[in-house]
């Protein structure tokens, strides 16, 4: 989800069932390893787009178990423990707490990305792929930086969607030819 909204892990990990919408999620709080806050920033406390398919994903957890291994016993637990309108979305497995970001990254974002051949990836990545599939997407500048958050356009264009062009890669293979 954090790659395909460009929602920070805080405002993933306080993100409640009635904070989703049929094709929207709206960010209203953070949470970040035991504290809860306001949004970052102003611009930040905002309701975004978000693609049906993500949000019918997300409802798709409320029916998923998973199993732990124990020592030798295996445990079977919901993914979802509660789904109350004030119930956390992403809730930790054993006991429905917020999930401790850390532990999403290490043991399954990490492994993931190193499968399908990323060899480093981290929370703020995820959110830098969502600003900069927005530019290859067609995005205008301030379509961008609303769904970003930001308060400044300049924040999305120089820090987020940082990409290499397909002009700029042709010119660079055009002056390779020249050198040869």
């Amino acid at each position: 989800m954090a790659i395909f909204t460009g929602v920070r892990v805080s405002e993933l990990a306080a993100l409640r069932w009635n904070d989703l919408g049929a094709d929207t999620i709206t960010i209203d709080e953070r949470y970040c390893r035991g504290d809860w806050a306001a949004p970052k920033s102003e611009s930040s406390n905002a309701t975004i787009a978000v693609n049906r398919s993500v949000i019918e994903r997300i409802h798709r957890l409320r029916l998923l178990s998973i199993q732990v291994k124990a020592g030798r016993a295996v445990r079977k637990y919901r993914v979802v423990k509660s789904a109350g309108p004030e119930d956390l979305v992403f809730q930790s497995v054993r006991d429905g707490k917020p999930i401790r970001d850390n532990n999403i990254l290490t043991r399954f974002i990490k492994p993931a990305a190193r499968a399908k051949g990323f060899p480093w990836v981290n929370w703020r990545s995820l959110r830098t792929s969502h600003a900069v599939w927005l530019k290859i997407a067609g995005a205008d500048v301030k379509d961008a930086q609303g769904q970003m958050r930001h308060a400044r356009a300049s924040t999305t264009l120089d820090i987020y969607q940082q990409f290499v062009p397909e002009s700029q890669r042709r010119v660079v293979e055009r002056l390779t030819h020249l050198v040869q």
